[in-house]
C-alpha cells in the first residue's frame, strides 16, 4: 500500500513537471518569432546604358582581290606582302612585247587616217565641181544684169518714153535668167551634197576605224601594268615572277585597314532598338583598349537562314591593330538613361499574379513586399521605372519565397554579419538570453 502510493505521487510529480516544462516552451515559442538571413544592395540612381553586345567577324573598310585583264607571265612585281601602296601605283608587270606591238601598228594606221582626212576635207573640188559653180555664178549675174534691164524700162515706160512691147520683153528676159539661176543653184546643191560630202564622210568612217582599233591596242597593253585601286596594305600575292597571271585568279590583294567593320547577327528584337549613328565599340583578344566606332548598317531583312539582322559596326583602326577576319565582340549601345534607379537583377521577383516585386529591408527589421515596374536589364542590374526610391534597401539573396512582414538580419557578401545590425538582431540577442537563464 505504501509502495502503491509512493509511486502514485512520483507518477503526478512527473506529470507536472511535464506540464511545466511544455507550457515553458509553448510560452517561449509565441514570444519568439523566425529570423532569416539576408544580404541586401541600395537601390542607386547611375548613368545606366541600354546595350546589345554580340560576337562578330572584323572586315576590312576596303578589299581589292585584283585579277588581270588578260593572261600572261609576270614580268617582275614592284612590291611584296605587307607593302602600303596607293591608288593608281603599279604593283607588276606582265609580259607585254607583243601587245607593245600590235599598239604601235595601230598608231600607225591611226596617223596615217588622220592624214587621208585632212587631205580629203582640203583638196581641190573635181572639175564637173567647178564648171557646176562656174555655171552658177554665170546664172546669178546674167539674172542680176536681166533685171536691172527690166527695172529701167519699168521706169520709162511709165513716164511714157518707152513703148509697151519693150517692157514686156525685158520682163521676160528677166523671168528666163532667174529661171536659169535657180537651176544652176540646185544643180550646184545637189553636186555638194552627192559628192563633197559622202568623201568627207567615207574619210570620217576611215579616221574613227583606226582610231578604235588604236584605242582598243592601247588599253590591252595598259592592261599589262597591274595598279591598286584603293589605298591600302598588300595581304596576298600568291605568284612569283615568270609564273602565268590568269584572268580567273586574283594575283594580288589590297587592303584598306584604315578603318574595320564588324559584322555580325542579332536577334529581331536586339535589332530593333539599334539604329544607323548608335556609338558602339569593338574589342579584340589581345588588345588592350578597345576601339570606338558607330552603327553604319542594320539591315533591313532578314538573313533567311537563320532569321537574325546583319548589323555593321564601323571602328578607326590608326595602329592596325584589328586584324580583318578575327573574331571580336561589339557593344552596341542603343539608348543612354542618366539618373536611372537602379536595382540588382536578383532582388527581382514574379508573384503569383504575375507582377514582378522586391523585398525591401525595412528600418523595422522586417522584410516588406513591393511591386515594381522593370524597365529593361542590363548585365547584373535592372533599371527600375516606379516601386522604389533611392536610398531604400533591396534583398538580393535570401529573398526568395521569403514572406511578407519576416523579420530579418543582414549579413555582409562574405557571410558574416555587416557592422551595422538590423532590428531582427536585437530580438535574436534577447533570444540567447531566454535561453541562459532556462
Amino acid at each position: 500500500m505504501h509502495s502503491y502510493l509512493s509511486r502514485k505521487i512520483q507518477g503526478s510529480v512527473v506529470a507536472t513537471l511535464v506540464v511545466l516544462v511544455l507550457a515553458g516552451c509553448s510560452s517561449e515559442e509565441k514570444k519568439t518569432e523566425p529570423v532569416v538571413s539576408v544580404e541586401v544592395a541600395p537601390v542607386k540612381r547611375v548613368d545606366l546604358e541600354r546595350t546589345v553586345t554580340s560576337e562578330a567577324i572584323l572586315f576590312p573598310l576596303h578589299e581589292a582581290a585584283i585579277t588581270p585583264k588578260v593572261s600572261a607571265p609576270v614580268k617582275e612585281f614592284r612590291v611584296q606582302r605587307g607593302a602600303k601602296v596607293k591608288a593608281g601605283e603599279v604593283l607588276a608587270i606582265l609580259e607585254n612585247r607583243d601587245l607593245a606591238g600590235a599598239e604601235l601598228e595601230s598608231k600607225g594606221a591611226y596617223e596615217q587616217a588622220q592624214a587621208n582626212y585632212q587631205t580629203a576635207t582640203a583638196a581641190t573640188l573635181p572639175e564637173e565641181w567647178q564648171k557646176a559653180e562656174f555655171d552658177l555664178n554665170a546664172a546669178k549675174q546674167n539674172y542680176e544684169a536681166q533685171q536691172k534691164i527690166f527695172e529701167a524700162r519699168q521706169v520709162l515706160f511709165q513716164q511714157g518714153a518707152l513703148p509697151r512691147k519693150e517692157l514686156d520683153a525685158a520682163q521676160v528676159a528677166a523671168t528666163q535668167a532667174k529661171n536659169e539661176y535657180e537651176l544652176a543653184q540646185k544643180h550646184y546643191n545637189t553636186l555638194q551634197a552627192g559628192g563633197k560630202q559622202q568623201a568627207t564622210k567615207a574619210a570620217t568612217g576611215q579616221l574613227n576605224q583606226a582610231k578604235g582599233h588604236y584605242e582598243s591596242s592601247a588599253a590591252q597593253l595598259s592592261y599589262t601594268e597591274i595598279r591598286s585601286p584603293i589605298d591600302g596594305v598588300v595581304t596576298d600575292r600568291p605568284l612569283f615572277p615568270g609564273e602565268m597571271a590568269s584572268t580567273s585568279t586574283p594575283m594580288i590583294t589590297v587592303m584598306d585597314v584604315s578603318q574595320v567593320v564588324a559584322r555580325t547577327h542579332i536577334p529581331q528584337e536586339q535589332a530593333a532598338l539599334l539604329k544607323v549613328g548608335d556609338p558602339a565599340e569593338i574589342t579584340a583578344p589581345g588588345v588592350d583598349e578597345p576601339a570606338e566606332g558607330k552603327v553604319t548598317v542594320v539591315s533591313p531583312a532578314l538573313d533567311p537562314n537563320s532569321t537574325t539582322v546583319e548589323v555593321w559596326v564601323q571602328a578607326p583602326n590608326p595602329k592596325r591593330s584589328l586584324r580583318p577576319g578575327s573574331t571580336v565582340t561589339v557593344k552596341m549601345v542603343a539608348s543612354k538613361n542618366p539618373g536611372a534607379l537602379v536595382v540588382p537583377s536578383s532582388a527581382l521577383l514574379t508573384a503569383e499574379d504575375g507582377t514582378t516585386t522586391v523585398m525591401i529591408a525595412g528600418s523595422d527589421g522586417k522584410a516588406h513586399q513591393q511591386k515594381v515596374t522593370v524597365g529593361f536589364k542590363q548585365d547584373q542590374d535592372a533599371l527600375i521605372t516606379s516601386g522604389v526610391q533611392a536610398g531604400q534597401q533591396v534583398i538580393t539573396k535570401g529573398n526568395y519565397g521569403l514572406p511578407d512582414n519576416t523579420k530579418i538580419t543582414i549579413e555582409s557578401p562574405g557571410g558574416g554579419e555587416s557592422g551595422k545590425p538590423a532590428a531582427g538582431k536585437e530580438d535574436a540577442k534577447e533570444k540567447d538570453k531566454d535561453k541562459d537563464k532556462d
